[in-house]
């Protein structure tokens, strides 16, 4: 068993995990394409769950067999479990099919290295919805979040719909969020 799915495994154990959706995805599913999506880092499955309860089609990822426990055991008592497939696997090794998603969603997670297959995952028209922690300017140990415009400057490839950064980062704001779609082949 890796570290990183040991850790991920110990902590699902140790703290229920999130049910509401993100907020960006709350804020944006509306506007998505319809079709398949992709949760990615699904942990206890808040966002799979919302995107199954909007009809679509999801494969939901994480190297936590604990986190897909939860997520599954979720899908189960909200009659779910046939819209979701739970794929337990590491983002980063994971062989993701091209332009197969209407939509991608990343909700603190971090991995510019796996962000190019991502990206190659979104169908044309597709979208990208990304969240995750800024790195605190004077923080050194930070080495898990965004630096300031990294995730815009790693996505010039895609149509920017919305990117925004905190004006400072405080307790109460420290995301960096992204909206994204793909260029469609036309």
């Amino acid at each position: 068993m890796t570290d990183e799915r040991a850790h991920w495994n110990e902590r699902y154990r140790e703290r229920e995990p999130p049910t509401e959706p993100s907020d960006l995805l709350r804020e944006w599913v509306d506007d998505l394409p319809d079709g398949r999506a992709l949760d990615v880092a699904t942990g206890g499955g808040r966002n799979a769950l919302f995107l199954a309860e909007h009809d679509y089609s999801v494969d939901a990822i994480d190297v936590a067999e604990e986190g897909l426990g939860i997520a599954r055991e979720r899908a189960d008592e909200r009659g779910l479990s046939e819209q979701i497939e739970f794929v337990r696997a590491d983002v980063e090794d994971h062989d993701f099919p091209a332009e197969a998603y209407d939509a991608v969603v990343v909700s603190h997670y971090y991995s510019l290295n796996a962000l190019p297959d991502l990206k190659e995952a979104l169908a044309p028209g597709g979208v990208l919805l990304y969240e995750h922690r800024l790195h605190p300017p004077d923080d050194r140990s930070s080495r898990f979040r965004f630096r300031a415009n990294e995730l815009l400057r790693a996505c010039l490839d895609l149509r920017i719909v919305r990117y925004e950064e905190p004006m400072g980062i405080t307790e109460d704001a420290t995301d960096v969020r992204l909206v994204a779609r793909k260029p469609s082949s036309e």
